[in-house]
């Protein structure tokens, strides 16, 4: 069928800005109902996102966003230098089913009430959620995925299937599979510092399982707790949806400002920090800080969740030692994931929390997830009884270190002058600071060219604290794709 080009208009179209629903969401639901309803035929093109934006009086970016869930979806195609069409593809059978249904019926699709907290969640989708979900040069948070040991850990899994008993595929425990909480157990006290035995680990699918869980356990309605400012919005987005309030909390070279952090909000109930690693700006948080928040959390009754996430992956001398190894009042609940050690398909991850909560969390667990998958758990666990896990690491720590320097090196080479680099001597991303610029719009900018580029504004819980940024993750990239990544960036940048 040969393309053909319309007059593009979707009649009827009305935003409404104050409802729950994204505005990008609403184009979307606009286009897609086009194309069902028949209005919008394969083949035919849409126009250009610019003109597009104007016409509906609405930003690019909007539109951006929108497009790409369609594309996602199979209902448009894109072509490198001819635009974007109606997929052809969409079985015409459908669509004549839908129109018929339509006429027939007369009916639309009737408006779901949400609760208060799903329109909390639906609220809270920010950027990082709306990108791409491809990997492309510059994404943070993924590991070499290309290096990890995909063969051995097949093989590993093919003998636990063959070994593990039919019992053990029936209802788990909702704590984890005990032979890895024991084996976790064991590794977080030699390698992290961390006081605990295997009955204080809880296994989660995932890290945002973890936060989700303790925000239910020990939070309440309308409680506030202490977010690094910036920090990790994934965390900030689960409590937000649980109804919680973000208190946002300076930081210095040292990490978080306590201080200023009992002045901002002196009733907090919880502190959520990244101490060995801060996320998104790399620094390590001191042991007089350390100290202070741990005093501040007995003074206040309160709770400290401390998120290790990628903490092994240390350039310079040793892991720094867990904050949850120094306390002693049974204040710190600690939470790890292997999404970034070893995959993220893997999801899963850990709680390690103090006796009084075991039982409330995993009981909380209970009820939203019996398990995790058994035959991922099992074969974790022999990865790392048998040493593979350590020895993954160490290589890990050698490759990143190299690919953080080649990241550095180029930078300094082609963007000098334009952003300044945060040092960091740990993780799988480094930040930079922009000396002019709007860091949102050369993300969008960027993502035309097949980068993925994460602004550091979007790590602000108040948009009024946040400084223009770039968050380089460079852990899944070679040299090649580093290098290539930054001259086009440095292009885009000094257009």
């Amino acid at each position: 069928m040969s393309k053909r080009k319309s007059e593009f208009s979707l009649p009827g179209l009305i935003f409404d800005k104050s409802a729950a629903s994204p505005l990008y969401l609403q184009v979307y639901e606009a286009v897609r109902k086009a194309i069902l309803d028949n209005r919008l035929r394969p083949g035919e093109q849409l126009p250009p996102t610019r003109e597009f934006a104007a016409t509906l009086g609405i930003s690019r970016t909007t539109v951006l966003l929108a497009f790409d869930h369609l594309l996602t979806e199979g209902y448009i195609t894109g072509k490198t230098g001819s635009g974007t069409f109606v997929s052809e593809t969409i079985p015409e059978k459908f669509l004549e089913v839908c129109a018929t249904a339509t006429k027939e019926t007369g009916k639309t699709s009737r408006k779901m009430r949400l609760s208060e907290r799903g329109m909390r969640m639906a609220a809270t989708a920010n950027y990082t959620q709306k990108i791409r979900q491809n990997l492309r040069p510059f994404r943070p948070g993924i590991p070499a995925l290309r290096e990890f040991p995909f063969a051995l850990w097949s093989r590993l899994s093919t003998r636990q299937l063959k070994s593990l008993s039919f019992e053990t595929f029936g209802y788990g425990n909702s704590a984890g599979y005990q032979p890895l909480r024991e084996a976790l157990a064991n590794y977080l006290r030699i390698s992290r510092a961390v006081r605990c035995e295997p009955a204080q680990v809880i296994i989660t699918n995932g890290s945002q399982q973890a936060i989700d869980l303790v925000s239910r356990v020990v939070l309440g309605e309308g409680d506030y707790i202490w977010m690094e400012e910036p920090g990790y919005s994934g965390a900030g987005e689960t409590f937000v949806g649980s109804g919680v309030q973000i208190a946002p909390v300076p930081l210095d070279s040292q990490g978080l400002l306590i201080k200023n952090g009992r002045k901002i909000c002196p009733d907090a109930r919880l502190a959520y920090v990244t101490p060995s690693h801060q996320y998104p700006l790399g620094m390590t948080m001191s042991l007089p800080r350390r100290i202070e928040l741990l005093e501040w959390a007995v003074e206040k009754n309160a709770w400290v969740l401390e998120d290790d996430y990628d903490s092994e992956y240390r350039y310079t001398g040793h892991p720094i030692s867990s904050l949850q190894g120094l306390d002693h009042q049974d204040c710190v609940i600690y939470m790890g994931t292997f999404s970034k050690v070893l995959f993220p398909g893997l999801s899963l991850g850990y709680l390690v929390a103090p006796s009084q909560l075991v039982d409330a969390l995993i009981a909380a667990r209970s009820l939203s997830e019996r398990s995790s998958p058994i035959l991922e758990q099992a074969t974790l666990t022999a990865f790392i009884e048998e040493g593979h896990f350590g020895r993954h690491i160490r290589q890990m720590r050698v490759l990143y270190q190299e690919r953080q320097e080649m990241l550095i090196e180029n930078i300094r080479k082609y963007l000098d002058g334009v952003i300044k680099i945060c040092p960091a001597a740990t993780g799988l991303q480094l930040t930079a600071w922009l000396n002019s610029g709007d860091d949102r719009q050369i993300s969008q900018r960027a993502a035309e060219f097949g980068l993925d580029v994460r602004p550091l504004s979007i790590y602000y819980a108040d948009p009024k604290n946040a400084k223009p940024g770039i968050v380089f993750g460079y852990a899944a990239f070679n040299e090649t794709e580093i290098k290539n990544g930054i001259i086009t960036l440095a292009k885009i940048m000094k257009i």
